[in-house]
């Protein structure tokens, strides 16, 4: 399954990502900071989403409340979500 996400708060403009059997198979943002986000998406293949979510989860970009990691989260979030409705 892929999906885009549209972050905000954020640099980066969209993410897309593939998700299969809970397992994050490829991650790709546009916009942001371009060599720290493909080193996140890198990191993060092949990882379980759950395990993503949890280390990602609420960090923030200067004095923002939000980051392109969180924001990584967040849409690995609805990712699941939506796979489990479909599931259903």
């Amino acid at each position: 399954m892929t999906e885009t996400y549209y972050p905000q708060g954020v640099c980066s403009r969209a993410m897309n990502i593939e998700l299969e059997n809970g397992i994050v198979k490829k991650v790709s943002v546009v916009g942001g900071c371009n060599g720290n986000l493909q080193g996140i998406c890198r990191l993060v293949e092949g990882k379980k989403a759950e395990e993503v979510i949890a280390l990602l989860r609420g960090i923030r970009c200067g004095g923002k409340p939000t980051s392109c990691p969180d924001q990584l989260a967040r849409a690995l979030e609805k990712a699941l979500a939506h796979a489990k409705e479909e599931k259903a």
